[in-house]
Protein backbone atom coordinates (compact mmCIF):
# COMPACT_ATOMS: atom_id res chain seq x y z
CA UNK A 1 0.00 0.00 0.00
CA UNK A 2 1.75 3.48 -1.10
CA UNK A 3 2.50 5.75 1.81
CA UNK A 4 -0.21 8.48 2.04
CA UNK A 5 1.22 11.89 1.41
CA UNK A 6 0.88 14.78 3.82
CA UNK A 7 -1.91 17.44 3.16
CA UNK A 8 -0.97 21.32 3.27
CA UNK A 9 -3.28 21.43 6.55
CA UNK A 10 -1.09 18.88 8.42
CA UNK A 11 2.56 20.56 7.10
CA UNK A 12 0.99 23.34 8.33
CA UNK A 13 0.25 22.13 11.72
CA UNK A 14 3.66 19.96 11.84
CA UNK A 15 5.46 23.76 10.77
CA UNK A 16 3.37 25.47 13.59
CA UNK A 17 4.71 22.95 15.83
CA UNK A 18 7.87 23.16 15.30
CA UNK A 19 7.56 27.23 15.59
CA UNK A 20 6.03 26.62 19.24
CA UNK A 21 8.89 24.40 20.50
CA UNK A 22 11.68 26.07 22.83
CA UNK A 23 15.39 25.58 22.11
CA UNK A 24 16.45 22.53 24.06
CA UNK A 25 19.19 24.00 25.66
CA UNK A 26 16.91 26.71 27.07
CA UNK A 27 14.35 24.44 28.15
CA UNK A 28 17.11 22.33 29.81
CA UNK A 29 18.55 26.05 31.08
CA UNK A 30 22.65 24.57 29.59
CA UNK A 31 24.66 26.31 27.28
CA UNK A 32 25.46 24.92 23.81
CA UNK A 33 29.20 23.96 25.14
CA UNK A 34 27.40 21.77 28.18
CA UNK A 35 29.11 18.18 28.84
CA UNK A 36 26.96 15.24 29.03
CA UNK A 37 27.09 15.19 32.60
CA UNK A 38 25.85 19.10 32.77
CA UNK A 39 22.73 17.64 30.61
CA UNK A 40 22.48 14.75 32.60
CA UNK A 41 22.07 16.75 36.33
CA UNK A 42 20.16 19.18 34.55
CA UNK A 43 17.15 17.47 33.26
CA UNK A 44 17.12 15.13 36.48
CA UNK A 45 16.42 18.31 38.67
CA UNK A 46 13.85 19.38 36.13
CA UNK A 47 12.44 16.24 35.71
CA UNK A 48 11.80 15.52 39.55
CA UNK A 49 10.52 19.24 39.62
CA UNK A 50 8.21 18.49 37.05
CA UNK A 51 6.69 14.30 37.56
CA UNK A 52 3.16 13.80 37.19
CA UNK A 53 3.93 12.09 40.49
CA UNK A 54 3.83 15.46 42.26
CA UNK A 55 2.16 17.84 40.03
CA UNK A 56 -1.09 15.31 39.84
CA UNK A 57 -3.36 17.91 38.65
CA UNK A 58 -1.23 20.48 37.47
CA UNK A 59 -1.76 20.89 33.43
CA UNK A 60 0.98 23.15 32.96
CA UNK A 61 3.56 21.18 34.95
CA UNK A 62 2.72 18.01 33.25
CA UNK A 63 3.74 20.02 29.67
CA UNK A 64 6.34 20.90 30.96
CA UNK A 65 7.90 17.55 32.14
CA UNK A 66 6.84 16.71 28.48
CA UNK A 67 9.01 19.68 26.96
CA UNK A 68 12.02 18.98 29.15
CA UNK A 69 12.00 14.75 28.55
CA UNK A 70 11.60 15.82 24.38
CA UNK A 71 14.90 18.13 24.95
CA UNK A 72 16.77 15.57 27.14
CA UNK A 73 15.71 12.81 24.14
CA UNK A 74 17.68 15.06 21.95
CA UNK A 75 20.75 16.61 23.55
CA UNK A 76 21.71 13.16 25.42
CA UNK A 77 22.28 11.17 22.13
CA UNK A 78 25.25 12.68 20.18
CA UNK A 79 23.75 12.09 17.04
CA UNK A 80 20.58 13.76 17.31
CA UNK A 81 22.40 16.43 19.25
CA UNK A 82 24.70 17.29 16.19
CA UNK A 83 21.78 16.84 14.09
CA UNK A 84 20.30 19.65 16.04
CA UNK A 85 22.91 21.81 15.88
CA UNK A 86 23.43 21.67 12.22
CA UNK A 87 19.44 21.79 10.76
CA UNK A 88 17.36 22.09 13.60
CA UNK A 89 13.94 20.27 14.64
CA UNK A 90 13.81 19.87 10.64
CA UNK A 91 16.49 17.09 10.64
CA UNK A 92 14.66 15.56 14.10
CA UNK A 93 11.75 12.82 13.24
CA UNK A 94 9.91 13.33 17.04
CA UNK A 95 7.62 10.20 16.44
CA UNK A 96 10.70 7.98 16.60
CA UNK A 97 11.61 9.29 20.22
CA UNK A 98 11.89 6.90 22.89
CA UNK A 99 10.70 8.24 25.96
CA UNK A 100 11.52 6.56 29.55
CA UNK A 101 8.91 4.95 31.64
CA UNK A 102 8.21 5.38 35.27
CA UNK A 103 7.16 1.63 35.85
CA UNK A 104 6.20 3.20 40.06
CA UNK A 105 3.66 5.86 37.96
CA UNK A 106 2.23 3.00 35.54
CA UNK A 107 -1.34 1.14 36.54
CA UNK A 108 -1.49 -2.07 36.14
CA UNK A 109 -3.09 -2.49 32.75
CA UNK A 110 -0.44 -0.52 31.22
CA UNK A 111 2.44 -2.00 32.91
CA UNK A 112 1.30 -5.66 31.96
CA UNK A 113 1.28 -3.62 28.32
CA UNK A 114 4.71 -2.89 28.94
CA UNK A 115 5.61 -6.35 30.04
CA UNK A 116 4.29 -7.93 26.84
CA UNK A 117 5.74 -5.70 24.69
CA UNK A 118 9.47 -6.00 26.38
CA UNK A 119 8.54 -9.85 26.40
CA UNK A 120 7.77 -9.81 22.49
CA UNK A 121 11.47 -8.16 21.85
CA UNK A 122 10.10 -4.21 21.82
CA UNK A 123 13.05 -2.36 23.75
CA UNK A 124 11.29 -0.57 26.68
CA UNK A 125 13.07 2.18 28.53
CA UNK A 126 12.61 2.27 32.21
CA UNK A 127 14.10 5.48 34.22
CA UNK A 128 14.04 5.54 38.48
CA UNK A 129 11.23 6.14 40.41
CA UNK A 130 10.26 9.88 40.94
CA UNK A 131 9.48 8.98 44.48
CA UNK A 132 12.65 7.43 45.12
CA UNK A 133 14.87 10.43 44.08
CA UNK A 134 12.69 12.64 45.83
CA UNK A 135 13.27 10.52 48.79
CA UNK A 136 17.26 10.69 48.00
CA UNK A 137 17.46 14.78 47.45
CA UNK A 138 15.28 15.50 50.63
CA UNK A 139 17.78 12.85 52.30
CA UNK A 140 15.03 10.15 53.39
CA UNK A 141 16.47 7.12 52.02
CA UNK A 142 17.98 4.73 54.73
CA UNK A 143 21.98 4.42 54.02
CA UNK A 144 23.79 0.27 54.72
CA UNK A 145 27.54 1.09 55.18
CA UNK A 146 29.04 -1.57 52.89
CA UNK A 147 32.63 -2.63 53.22
CA UNK A 148 35.66 -2.96 50.26
CA UNK A 149 35.78 -6.64 49.44
CA UNK A 150 32.53 -7.11 50.77
CA UNK A 151 30.21 -9.67 49.23
CA UNK A 152 26.48 -8.82 49.82
CA UNK A 153 23.52 -10.97 48.74
CA UNK A 154 19.67 -9.40 49.31
CA UNK A 155 16.82 -8.61 47.65
CA UNK A 156 15.09 -5.39 46.77
CA UNK A 157 11.20 -4.90 45.56
CA UNK A 158 10.51 -3.82 42.43
CA UNK A 159 10.57 0.29 42.05
CA UNK A 160 12.33 0.38 45.03
CA UNK A 161 16.12 1.05 45.73
CA UNK A 162 18.64 -0.31 48.26
CA UNK A 163 21.56 2.74 49.12
CA UNK A 164 24.90 1.55 50.19
CA UNK A 165 27.97 3.83 51.45
CA UNK A 166 31.34 2.62 51.12
CA UNK A 167 34.62 4.55 52.66
CA UNK A 168 37.40 4.78 50.46
CA UNK A 169 41.08 5.48 51.31
CA UNK A 170 43.41 8.24 49.29
CA UNK A 171 45.50 5.16 48.20
CA UNK A 172 42.57 3.00 46.94
CA UNK A 173 41.15 5.84 45.18
CA UNK A 174 44.51 6.31 43.04
CA UNK A 175 44.52 2.39 42.45
CA UNK A 176 41.19 2.53 41.37
CA UNK A 177 37.53 1.13 42.26
CA UNK A 178 35.33 -1.00 40.72
CA UNK A 179 31.70 -1.76 41.75
CA UNK A 180 29.65 -4.65 40.19
CA UNK A 181 26.15 -5.72 40.83
CA UNK A 182 24.71 -9.33 39.15
CA UNK A 183 21.75 -11.43 39.49
CA UNK A 184 21.55 -15.22 39.24
CA UNK A 185 18.03 -15.12 38.44
CA UNK A 186 18.30 -12.83 35.49
CA UNK A 187 16.30 -9.94 37.46
CA UNK A 188 16.37 -6.63 35.80
CA UNK A 189 18.06 -3.64 37.76
CA UNK A 190 19.75 -0.34 38.03
CA UNK A 191 23.05 0.49 39.38
CA UNK A 192 23.19 3.84 40.90
CA UNK A 193 25.52 6.64 41.94
CA UNK A 194 24.72 9.29 43.63
CA UNK A 195 26.94 12.65 44.56
CA UNK A 196 26.36 14.04 48.23
CA UNK A 197 24.53 17.29 47.96
CA UNK A 198 25.45 20.24 50.78
CA UNK A 199 22.27 19.52 52.35
CA UNK A 200 23.04 16.26 53.30
CA UNK A 201 20.68 15.31 50.09
CA UNK A 202 21.64 12.88 47.34
CA UNK A 203 21.58 13.48 43.49
CA UNK A 204 21.79 10.64 41.03
CA UNK A 205 24.64 10.97 38.89
CA UNK A 206 25.14 7.93 37.30
CA UNK A 207 23.10 4.89 35.95
CA UNK A 208 23.51 1.47 34.43
CA UNK A 209 21.08 -0.50 33.56
CA UNK A 210 21.86 -4.62 33.69
CA UNK A 211 22.21 -6.46 30.86
CA UNK A 212 22.24 -10.35 30.25
CA UNK A 213 25.64 -11.96 30.40
CA UNK A 214 25.01 -16.08 30.23
CA UNK A 215 23.45 -16.81 32.97
CA UNK A 216 23.00 -13.99 34.48
CA UNK A 217 22.22 -10.11 34.36
CA UNK A 218 25.18 -7.84 35.39
CA UNK A 219 26.29 -4.22 35.79
CA UNK A 220 29.33 -2.76 36.57
CA UNK A 221 30.84 1.00 37.21
CA UNK A 222 34.84 1.03 36.43
CA UNK A 223 36.27 4.12 38.20
CA UNK A 224 39.88 2.97 36.96
CA UNK A 225 42.03 6.70 37.05
CA UNK A 226 41.57 6.66 32.83
CA UNK A 227 38.92 7.17 30.55
CA UNK A 228 36.33 3.97 30.48
CA UNK A 229 33.53 3.47 28.11
CA UNK A 230 30.39 2.25 28.17
CA UNK A 231 27.99 0.20 25.24
CA UNK A 232 24.60 1.84 24.89
CA UNK A 233 22.68 -1.43 23.23
CA UNK A 234 19.42 0.23 23.43
CA UNK A 235 20.65 3.18 20.87
CA UNK A 236 20.51 0.57 18.09
CA UNK A 237 17.85 -1.48 19.41
CA UNK A 238 14.78 -0.24 16.98
CA UNK A 239 16.78 -0.53 13.65
CA UNK A 240 15.02 -3.66 12.01
CA UNK A 241 17.48 -3.92 8.84
CA UNK A 242 20.54 -6.34 9.29
CA UNK A 243 22.75 -4.10 7.94
CA UNK A 244 21.96 -0.87 10.14
CA UNK A 245 22.27 -3.17 12.79
CA UNK A 246 25.75 -4.04 12.29
CA UNK A 247 26.89 -0.81 11.11
CA UNK A 248 25.57 1.04 14.28
CA UNK A 249 26.89 -1.51 16.84
CA UNK A 250 29.13 0.44 18.36
CA UNK A 251 27.49 3.93 18.37
CA UNK A 252 26.42 3.32 21.68
CA UNK A 253 30.09 2.75 23.08
CA UNK A 254 30.60 6.08 24.52
CA UNK A 255 32.84 7.08 27.83
CA UNK A 256 31.28 7.40 30.72
CA UNK A 257 31.12 10.53 32.63
CA UNK A 258 32.82 9.94 36.13
CA UNK A 259 36.15 8.44 35.42
CA UNK A 260 37.72 8.46 39.28
CA UNK A 261 36.83 8.74 42.94
CA UNK A 262 37.96 10.71 45.14
CA UNK A 263 38.94 9.85 49.15
CA UNK A 264 36.02 9.85 51.32
CA UNK A 265 32.27 8.12 51.42
CA UNK A 266 30.69 7.47 48.61
CA UNK A 267 27.04 6.21 48.05
CA UNK A 268 25.66 3.49 45.64
CA UNK A 269 22.21 2.14 44.70
CA UNK A 270 20.63 -1.18 43.47
CA UNK A 271 17.52 0.03 42.20
CA UNK A 272 14.80 -3.17 41.30
CA UNK A 273 13.57 -2.76 37.49
CA UNK A 274 11.36 -6.30 37.39
CA UNK A 275 7.43 -5.13 36.06
CA UNK A 276 6.00 -7.46 38.83
CA UNK A 277 8.52 -9.31 41.36
CA UNK A 278 11.20 -7.97 43.32
CA UNK A 279 14.87 -8.81 41.98
CA UNK A 280 17.39 -10.77 43.72
CA UNK A 281 20.81 -9.28 43.24
CA UNK A 282 24.69 -9.48 44.68
CA UNK A 283 27.12 -6.71 45.51
CA UNK A 284 30.52 -6.21 45.50
CA UNK A 285 32.80 -2.83 45.85
CA UNK A 286 36.57 -4.13 45.53
CA UNK A 287 39.83 -1.97 44.80
CA UNK A 288 41.66 -2.47 41.40
CA UNK A 289 45.27 -2.81 43.07
CA UNK A 290 45.45 -6.65 42.38
CA UNK A 291 44.11 -6.38 38.82
CA UNK A 292 46.85 -4.30 37.32
CA UNK A 293 46.98 -6.68 34.67
CA UNK A 294 43.22 -6.57 33.75
CA UNK A 295 43.47 -3.02 33.96
CA UNK A 296 45.82 -2.89 30.55
CA UNK A 297 43.83 -5.52 29.33
CA UNK A 298 41.13 -3.38 29.31
CA UNK A 299 42.13 0.04 27.99
CA UNK A 300 43.73 -2.07 25.34
CA UNK A 301 40.96 -3.37 24.66
CA UNK A 302 38.64 -0.18 24.31
CA UNK A 303 41.21 1.48 22.49
CA UNK A 304 41.39 -0.76 19.62
CA UNK A 305 37.15 -0.13 19.87
CA UNK A 306 37.40 2.52 19.48
CA UNK A 307 39.73 2.57 16.07
CA UNK A 308 37.32 -0.03 14.92
CA UNK A 309 34.59 2.21 15.59
CA UNK A 310 36.42 4.46 12.97
CA UNK A 311 37.18 1.81 10.45
CA UNK A 312 33.76 0.89 10.56
CA UNK A 313 32.16 4.05 9.15
CA UNK A 314 34.44 3.88 6.13
CA UNK A 315 33.86 0.65 6.02
CA UNK A 316 29.96 1.69 5.54
CA UNK A 317 30.48 3.64 2.92
CA UNK A 318 32.42 1.55 0.96
CA UNK A 319 29.78 -1.13 1.57
CA UNK A 320 27.15 0.76 0.31
CA UNK A 321 28.51 2.00 -2.80
CA UNK A 322 29.29 -1.66 -3.84
CA UNK A 323 25.60 -3.19 -2.61
CA UNK A 324 24.34 -0.44 -4.54
CA UNK A 325 26.48 -1.28 -7.83
CA UNK A 326 26.08 -5.06 -7.03
CA UNK A 327 22.04 -4.90 -6.95
CA UNK A 328 21.99 -2.40 -9.92
CA UNK A 329 24.08 -4.97 -11.78
CA UNK A 330 21.76 -7.90 -10.43
CA UNK A 331 19.17 -5.97 -12.00
CA UNK A 332 20.56 -5.62 -15.42
CA UNK A 333 21.23 -9.50 -15.21
CA UNK A 334 17.70 -10.69 -14.60
CA UNK A 335 17.26 -7.61 -17.42
CA UNK A 336 19.20 -9.37 -19.89
CA UNK A 337 18.68 -12.50 -19.24
CA UNK A 338 14.87 -12.04 -19.88
CA UNK A 339 15.72 -10.40 -23.11
CA UNK A 340 18.02 -12.76 -24.31
CA UNK A 341 15.42 -15.94 -23.41
CA UNK A 342 12.68 -13.37 -25.84
CA UNK A 343 15.31 -13.38 -28.42
CA UNK A 344 15.65 -16.98 -29.05
CA UNK A 345 12.00 -17.85 -28.44
CA UNK A 346 11.29 -15.25 -31.94
CA UNK A 347 14.22 -17.07 -33.60
CA UNK A 348 12.50 -20.53 -32.80
CA UNK A 349 8.94 -19.15 -34.26
CA UNK A 350 10.33 -17.61 -37.48
CA UNK A 351 12.62 -20.97 -37.61
CA UNK A 352 9.60 -23.15 -37.42
CA UNK A 353 7.17 -20.62 -40.07
CA UNK A 354 9.45 -21.94 -42.87
CA UNK A 355 6.90 -24.76 -43.90
CA UNK A 356 4.05 -25.47 -46.11
CA UNK A 357 2.72 -28.36 -44.29
CA UNK A 358 0.23 -29.38 -41.22
CA UNK A 359 1.69 -28.66 -37.82
CA UNK A 360 3.39 -31.40 -36.40
CA UNK A 361 1.12 -32.89 -33.13
CA UNK A 362 4.85 -34.13 -31.33
CA UNK A 363 4.47 -35.91 -27.79
CA UNK A 364 6.94 -35.47 -25.67
CA UNK A 365 9.20 -37.99 -24.38
CA UNK A 366 7.41 -38.45 -21.00
CA UNK A 367 3.71 -39.33 -22.68
CA UNK A 368 5.84 -41.96 -24.71
CA UNK A 369 7.24 -43.53 -21.56
CA UNK A 370 3.79 -43.60 -20.08
CA UNK A 371 1.92 -44.90 -23.35
CA UNK A 372 4.03 -47.68 -23.41
CA UNK A 373 4.59 -48.56 -19.96
CA UNK A 374 0.38 -48.33 -20.14
CA UNK A 375 0.55 -50.46 -23.03
CA UNK A 376 2.85 -53.56 -21.12
CA UNK A 377 1.11 -53.43 -18.03
CA UNK A 378 -2.03 -54.14 -20.35
CA UNK A 379 -0.75 -57.11 -21.68
CA UNK A 380 0.04 -58.45 -18.39
CA UNK A 381 -3.16 -58.06 -16.97
CA UNK A 382 -4.56 -59.92 -19.77
CA UNK A 383 -1.77 -62.18 -19.47
CA UNK A 384 -2.51 -63.16 -16.40
CA UNK A 385 -6.51 -63.58 -16.88
CA UNK A 386 -6.01 -66.14 -19.56
CA UNK A 387 -3.75 -67.91 -17.18
CA UNK A 388 -6.16 -67.95 -14.39
CA UNK A 389 -9.42 -69.21 -16.76
CA UNK A 390 -7.24 -71.75 -18.18
CA UNK A 391 -6.57 -73.33 -15.03
CA UNK A 392 -10.20 -73.12 -13.87
CA UNK A 393 -11.66 -74.86 -17.32
CA UNK A 394 -8.85 -77.72 -17.11
CA UNK A 395 -10.69 -81.13 -15.62
CA UNK A 396 -9.24 -81.65 -12.33
CA UNK A 397 -7.23 -85.30 -11.90
CA UNK A 398 -8.07 -87.26 -9.23
CA UNK A 399 -4.81 -88.95 -7.11
CA UNK A 400 -4.58 -92.57 -6.44
CA UNK A 401 -5.25 -91.93 -2.26
CA UNK A 402 -8.77 -89.92 -3.27
CA UNK A 403 -10.07 -92.77 -5.98
CA UNK A 404 -13.42 -94.72 -4.49
CA UNK A 405 -12.91 -98.39 -5.22
CA UNK A 406 -15.95 -100.64 -5.63
CA UNK A 407 -16.61 -104.10 -4.25
CA UNK A 408 -19.39 -106.26 -4.87
CA UNK A 409 -21.01 -107.63 -1.93
CA UNK A 410 -21.22 -111.36 -1.94
CA UNK A 411 -24.38 -113.17 -1.10
CA UNK A 412 -24.63 -115.49 1.73
CA UNK A 413 -24.88 -118.37 1.37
Amino acid sequence: MPARRKSDSEKQQQQQQQQKRRDPYEVLGVSRNSSEQEIKSAYRKLALKYHPDKNANDPIAADTFKEVTFSYNILSDPDKRRQYDTSGFEAIESDSQELELDLSSLGTVNTMFAALFSKLGVPIKTTVSATVLEEALNGGVVVRPLQIDQYLSRKVEKQCAHFYSVEITEEEAQKGIVCRVQSSDKSKFKLLYFEQEENGGLTLALQEDSTKAGKVTSAGMYFLCFPVYRLDQTINSVAKDPDTVFFKKLDGFQPCEITELKAGTHVFAVYGDNFFKSANYSIEIVCAAPFLEEKEKLRTVEAQILTKRVELSKFETEYREVLAQFTEMTSRYAQEMQAIDELLKERHTIHASYTNGPPLKRSSSNSKIRSSFKYHRREEECETKERKQWSWDRPKRKKWYNMHLKVEKRKPC
